[in-house]
């Protein structure tokens, strides 16, 4: 076996698999290392949670069980991805100091970094949808909270206000024209505040990283499930809206620094509303509805505070490859914010088409 990490060989050995196995690394994924397990022609994908970011990881393996139990029982035709069990039956191996678990590896699947197309911006929207509506009826407060505070925006504001108050004094300077977009389009975190407070905002289960990688397609480009589950808690639907609106609308990245890339591109929207509505559309209420086009804002303008924060802290949350690499992100997100913005009247029209 090849010895990538110290501790697959003794993790491997706790399930029921050869003496052949051979493991290689697999992916791209920046937050999990992850690795291909190959026994006997069978596949399968070993990932060890990465402790810096999930600081409980049981709370993962309880959520990701109590999901596939219900599913089990109310919606056993939903094909959901469940860890393989080991020998003494349980879904998270604890060696060391870490945490690993093994899937089953989904033949004939395939995932995408980037939207190539709305066809596949549809399908990961339905995708998403369904996960949320077949455990529409699962108590949420069943659920672990694995990333605490993970999409409260009012947090995150507090954490950019105090970094623009007491972090790097150079990089405050440096970034000044930042500063003062994020602090005008402050409106975002009182919208996001009053939705909270009137209750608006449902409570359902939620996947908070929608992004297309996080879902496997078969060879004609449909959806077949959901994946990634670390991050499942409790949460409103403008998590999963918005970061599909996030990195679904724009053809580049996060990472573009040519800000004229940037744009909405308006074909992909009804796409993403049509196909997330296609089983969303009963749980939804209508101010929840009108509220669509604002799960992107919220979303985009999060991310803007959270890569801004991160650089007046001096690059200690999500570190730089290059000087400046977290304000250039904060720039694409508040430039895609203002493309968003631009276009709010617009998309607005084409999901009040929905509401009855």
């Amino acid at each position: 076996m090849e010895k990538i990490d110290t501790g697959c060989e003794e993790v491997l050995s706790q399930y029921d698999l050869s003496s052949e196995v051979k493991i290689e690394p697999f992916g791209t994924g920046l937050i999990n290392h992850t690795w291909l397990v190959i026994d006997k022609g069978k596949r399968f994908i070993l990932q060890k949670i990465n402790r810096n970011v999930f600081k409980v990881p049981v709370n993962i393996a309880h959520n990701i069980e109590l999901i596939d139990n219900y599913l089990k029982e109310h919606h056993p035709d939903y094909f959901f991805v469940a860890p393989v069990r080991t020998g003494s039956g349980t879904s998270m191996v604890h060696w060391g100091e870490e945490y690993y678990r093994l899937f089953p590896f989904v033949e004939n699947s395939r995932v995408y970094e980037v939207v190539q197309s709305p066809k596949q911006a549809f399908e990961a929207a339905r995708q998403f949808g369904l996960f949320t509506t077949v455990l529409s009826r699962l108590p949420t407060e069943q659920l672990k909270i694995t990333l605490p505070g993970f999409h409260n925006l009012s947090e995150r504001w507090r954490q950019f206000e105090d970094a623009s108050k007491n972090g790097s004094p150079g990089r405050i300077r440096t970034a000044a024209m930042e500063i003062d977009s994020a602090r005008k389009n402050a409106f975002i975190v009182d919208t996001y505040e009053k939705l909270k407070s009137s209750k608006v905002l449902k409570t359902r289960v939620t996947h908070h990283d929608t992004k297309i990688s996080n879902i496997l397609f078969d060879p004609q480009d449909k959806g077949i499930c959901v994946i990634d589950l670390d991050t499942v808690m409790p949460g409103f639907f403008i998590s999963d809206v918005g970061d599909m609106l996030r990195t679904y609308l724009s053809p580049v990245s996060e990472e573009e620094r040519d800000l004229s890339k940037i744009e909405v591109r308006e074909e992909y929207f009804p796409a993403i509303v049509e196909g997330y509505l296609s089983c969303m559309a009963a749980e939804l209420t209508e101010e929840e509805l009108r509220h669509f086009v604002y799960a992107g804002m919220f979303m985009i303008y999060m991310q803007a505070l959270r890569f801004l924060t991160d650089y007046l802290n001096n690059d200690k949350y999500y570190g730089a490859r290059y000087e400046g690499h977290n304000l250039a992100r904060a720039q694409n997100q508040l430039k895609l914010l203002e493309r968003l913005q631009g276009k709010e009247s617009l998309l607005n029209q084409q999901v009040l088409k929905f509401i009855k």
